[in-house]
């Protein structure tokens, strides 16, 4: 054993645990204070990790302060409350020091052998889930990385299905030669849609395009004829309006044709726990297999993407591994259900986030979101600004009287440090995108945000 490793054996952890607790103490505590977005001071500040990787071992305790004096203050804020950016969640203290120790647990998840308390809290999660959005009972549950990968696994689902409905094996025969699948989706899709459709090479060119609305929404009356052989995508959040597509019908038409349906709702299926926005995902227990993000409304900790497939076998063929090496038991093997082996447990935050809420907890935080993005809006169309959605759940789009003043406001926005929106393009025009998905966002920070608006639009 070489003297470093001996090293590390005699380390005294206590004292370096202690000490990252102070330096994670001091960022939560100061969070809500800073620029939502790294000052140029701190920016600059990066460069001191500009160094060629040294010879000798590093100190423990001058790492750890490095990152805090030099990466604390480099970070985004997006566990404050006025990160308005990205669809993206904050995260429950509790849930944080659950995370804490679960990160020195440092278990493996794809199997029940390599982590049985894992294995335990995802089959708690997967009835958890399925009772919480109203989706039947017995639906598989796997956990990623994201929607993204969420999504992608959900058409592995569906493109073996739908194919082997044909006759045809794709995991042991491949695309060649097999039936092409039918993939019917709305114009205003995610681009992690046709990102996934790429890799499963059914192709982003080849898919038929439904129209959408003014406010996003795939157009019922448009819809082609479906057949047993297609797969329709249907989406429950529009990423710029937050609408959500008319799922109970479209849902009605495709079963009646034998089509699989997919629901990517990354933030919007949250609206299924909410007795007041439930209205917004009625008919999505008709579906065959939906994507959602627990980093988003959820405000779990990153990284926590969920895909749920009614058809347990389609999921679990469609994701096969096998070798002598790999040790099933008869309990729950969570590679099963992902296209991951090697995975961290995401389920300990998952199920901690959920422990701590309950039902009700997470129905108050769906509300709650979507009361703050309302009230912006209230707010911001008072001040004399525009707002070009319904808005409907937590998405808020808003613009000034021409397209150069909209995108010199956010330009000016983002380097205030105040909050932080995005950008984006609605029917073509340049907009302002807010995203309300923190729990930590108060009344307060909604006004302190349209305040900003203001004085950067002055």
């Amino acid at each position: 054993m070489t003297d470093t490793i001996k090293d590390f054996h005699s380390m005294d952890h206590e004292i370096l645990f202690e000490r990252a607790k102070g330096y994670a103490f001091d960022y939560l505590q100061n969070v809500n204070d800073r620029n939502v977005y790294p000052d140029e001071r701190a920016l600059e500040g990066l460069k001191m990790f500009d160094e060629p990787l040294a010879e000798k071992p590093g100190d423990a305790e001058k790492i750890l302060g490095m990152l805090h004096d030099y990466g604390s203050p480099a970070t985004v804020a997006t566990t404050g409350g006025r990160y308005f950016g990205l669809v993206v969640g904050s995260s429950f203290a509790p849930v944080m020091a659950v995370k804490w120790l679960a990160d020195v647990w440092d278990q493996l998840a794809p199997l029940y052998v390599t982590s049985p308390i894992m294995a335990k809290l995802e089959s708690v999660c997967e009835v958890w889930m399925n009772d919480l959005l109203g989706l039947p009972s017995d639906c598989a549950m796997g956990l990623v990385s994201g929607t993204s990968m969420a999504t992608m696994a959900g058409f592995a689902a569906a493109r073996y299905e739908l194919l082997r409905r044909a006759g045809w094996d794709v995991n042991t025969k491949g695309l060649f030669g097999a039936t092409p699948i039918r993939v019917v989706v709305g114009a205003e899709a995610h681009s992690s849609v046709f990102k996934a459709l790429a890799i499963l090479g059914l192709g982003r060119e080849r898919v038929e395009l439904v129209p959408a609305d003014e406010q996003g929404r795939m157009r019922a009356d448009q819809l082609p004829s479906l057949d047993g052989n297609t797969l329709l995508i249907l989406q429950a959040g529009n990423v710029n309006s937050g609408s959500f597509d008319p799922i109970d019908e479209l849902c009605d038409a495709a079963n009646k044709a034998g089509a699989w349906v997919h629901v990517d709702g990354a933030f919007g299926l949250w609206a299924a726990a909410s007795a007041n926005k439930k209205y917004l995902t009625k008919g999505i227990e008709k579906a065959d297999s939906w994507s959602v993000d627990g980093h988003k409304t959820l405000n779990t900790p990153y990284d926590c993407g969920i895909v749920i497939c009614k058809d347990r076998k389609a999921m679990i063929t469609a994701m096969q591994a096998s070798g002598d090496y790999i040790l099933y038991s008869d309990q729950r093997d969570g590679m099963l259900y992902s296209p991951d082996m090697s995975r961290r447990g995401r389920a300990v935050e998952l199920w901690a986030t959920l422990k701590l809420l309950g039902k009700g907890g997470v129905e108050e935080l769906v509300d709650g979101l979507c009361e703050r993005a309302s009230q912006f809006a209230k707010e911001i169309k008072a001040e004399g600004f525009n707002v070009l959605n319904d808005v409907v759940f937590n998405q808020v789009l808003v613009t000034c009287d021409s397209a150069e003043e909209t995108m010199a406001t956010l330009r000016h926005l983002q380097q205030s440090g105040e909050c932080w929106c995005g950008s984006g393009k609605w029917h073509g025009i340049p907009v302002i995108r807010v995203s309300v998905c923190s729990w930590a966002t108060t009344e307060e920070d909604i006004s302190r945000t349209v305040r900003a608006f203001v004085k950067v639009r002055n």
